[in-house]
């Protein structure tokens, strides 16, 4: 039987990492002709990984990690500047590794054949090496088809324009969105003029030249977008998704100090009656904005599980479930008034608390694997997008899809604004709302996101076709058994 292996190279943030290492696990579950090796990054700015590959080799015997030798970071500076241009830097850099590990990989004669290269999305420039050993190239997309639609665009209008967005410039009409689509709820680095928008343009510029590009979506959620890839000058479009970190293996080894705690808490609410606000690894408020969402919060008369991250004075991430360092912050006699009706913690296991029957509504900054979990366990979201292309997937959420309500389709998280009390408790009661056209229309999302990775569903026979590339690529031996 032949055998292949594929040679994942995620970035290490977790939505990328965690989704990129689930997908390369079912790739090895449905054929067990495949095995993967992941080169690992290890990077200051997510150091999280290390127990999650701890306790994802001690179950995956067809996959390995390799911890790739560290480099300098860029100048820190230019992080505040641009934090697309700084990962792009930070990545590039890596390179000579990726290429040392491939070819040593290659010229092991005890080796299971190479069959390619899977790259995400800031490591696309390794194309480059993929190229020059002979092997072809798949992009691994963590956000959706959407966002796909506008990656194949930059480089055409670069061609015409050559400059950055400006939030005055007239809406796109891009072919993965039915409406059009206003500039401000693209990502802010498509704005930037100190490198985040060179940065996207230069990834973006190597989309059409990976062999298939593999997108975490299912074809019943973005049916508009995926067909608009069929023009015969797109690389194929292999959508495989929900990919979704089902077991929770990712937070396994993570501080799970008040697990039990919030899960006991869940279990004694009523169904449906919880609000849960969460707003990923990167989603920060500060003071103003911590006490106007507790207002929101308390007006709204709903339960609520909120998972708060403070932005600290020294820069620092943080917070706390006993309210120690909350006092100060939250509204006067907030935390007694409100008692069992709600619990605040740093941390929350998203995916389980998503799960639960007592969550009936999802406060959220609409990142795209936060949205598939939502689908999945059909919650409905309210749109607080905070950063990167989450502002782009809350306007298809809500405008395309109609799978959201809206509270903000175009905050951005370094703007400084705050929102007021009144805005946060309006879209609360509205997701919440338990016969609403939304709510009914997730939960036929949810049961068609399941439907799509059984056999025989969209993205288990999209999987196939790409599987199908793979093993029949030319430049793949087809006389070997291993």
């Amino acid at each position: 039987m032949k055998k292949a292996e594929l040679v994942f190279v995620p970035t290490p943030g977790a939505g990328h990492y965690i989704s990129a290492v689930e997908f390369a696990k079912r790739l090895i579950h449905t054929d067990d002709r495949f095995s993967v090796t992941i080169l690992h990054m290890r990077s200051s700015l997510h150091p999280h990984t290390d127990p999650y590959n701890t306790s994802l080799l001690a179950s995956e015997t067809h996959l390995r990690i390799i911890d790739l030798p560290p480099v300098d970071p860029p100048p820190s500076h230019l992080i505040h500047k641009s934090v697309e241009h700084y990962i792009l830097l930070y990545f590039e850099s890596f390179i000579p590794h990726v290429k040392d590990a491939i070819t040593h990989l290659m010229s092991n004669p005890d080796s299971v054949p190479l069959a390619g290269l899977v790259l995400d999305f800031f490591c696309l420039p390794m194309i480059d090496v993929a190229k020059e050993l002979g092997l072809p190239s798949y992009l691994y997309l963590t956000s959706g088809a959407g966002f796909l639609g506008l990656m194949l665009y930059l480089p055409t209008r670069h061609s015409q324009i050559g400059t950055e967005f400006e939030d005055s410039d007239p809406d796109l009409e891009l072919r993965s969105f039915v409406n059009p689509v206003p500039v401000r709820v693209l990502p802010e680095a498509v704005s930037n003029k100190h490198g985040g928008y060179a940065a996207y343009i230069k990834v973006a510029q190597r989309f059409r030249e990976a062999r298939g590009i593999i997108v975490n979506t299912f074809s019943e959620l973005e049916p508009y977008a995926v067909e608009s890839f069929a023009d015969g000058q797109t690389p194929p479009v292999y959508t495989v998704g929900p990919v979704l970190d089902l077991g929770g293996q990712a937070h396994s080894c993570s501080d799970r100090v008040d697990h039990g705690k919030i899960m006991g808490w869940l279990d004694a609410q009523p169904e449906s009656s919880v609000v849960f606000l969460c707003f990923g690894s990167m989603g920060t408020f500060d003071a103003p904005q911590v006490r106007e969402i507790a207002l929101g919060l308390e007006r709204s008369g709903h339960r609520f599980l909120w998972a708060l991250r403070l932005l600290r004075l020294d820069g620092k991430l943080g917070g706390s479930s006993d309210g120690t360092e909350l006092s100060d912050i939250l509204p006067e006699g907030f935390l007694d008034r409100i008692g069992e009706r709600g619990m605040i913690c740093e941390w929350a296991p998203q995916m389980e608390a998503l799960s639960h029957k007592s969550i009936g509504g999802f406060l959220s900054h609409c990142g795209w694997n936060s949205i598939l979990e939502s689908i999945w366990n059909s919650v409905p979201v309210a749109t607080w997008p905070m950063y990167a292309e989450q502002q782009l997937n809350a306007f298809g959420l809500v405008k395309e899809l109609g799978l959201a309500v809206e509270m903000r389709l175009d905050y951005r998280q370094i703007g400084g604004e705050v929102v007021m009390a009144e805005e946060i408790d309006g879209a609360i009661r509205c997701v919440m709302e338990h016969d609403s056209m939304v709510r009914k229309k997730v939960k036929e999302m949810g049961e068609m996101s399941r439907r799509a990775v059984m056999d025989g569903g969209s993205s288990s026979k999209s999987l196939g076709r790409l599987i199908a590339d793979i093993m029949n690529h030319p430049q793949f031996p087809t006389n070997t058994n291993y």
